[in-house]
């Protein structure tokens, strides 16, 4: 069965963190349909966490290795969401 999975990725310090991040993002780049990033931002303030939506495409094996490969950068946290396609 099919599986449609999103993956919210809070990132606690993305100045820090951030080639890390993008250097998996890049390996994993046909696996990722959709990412949306969000962080609270005004004229005067930018924060330094931030919170990435990804819709995965593919194979399940690719979304476990792009999960663990998060998983391993200090400072970020991922949860998933799994919904059969059916």
């Amino acid at each position: 069965m099919k599986e449609l999975w999103i993956l919210g990725v809070h990132i606690t310090n993305r100045v820090k963190d951030v080639s890390d991040f993008q250097a998996v993002l890049t390996k994993f780049g046909c696996t990722i349909k959709t990412r949306l990033g969000l962080h609270e931002v005004t004229d005067d303030f930018c924060a330094l966490s931030g919170l990435v939506i990804l819709e995965l495409t593919g194979h399940r094996e690719e979304f476990v290795k792009l999960e663990n490969e998060l998983l391993k950068i200090d400072g970020i946290e991922v949860k998933k969401m799994v919904f059969d396609k059916g």
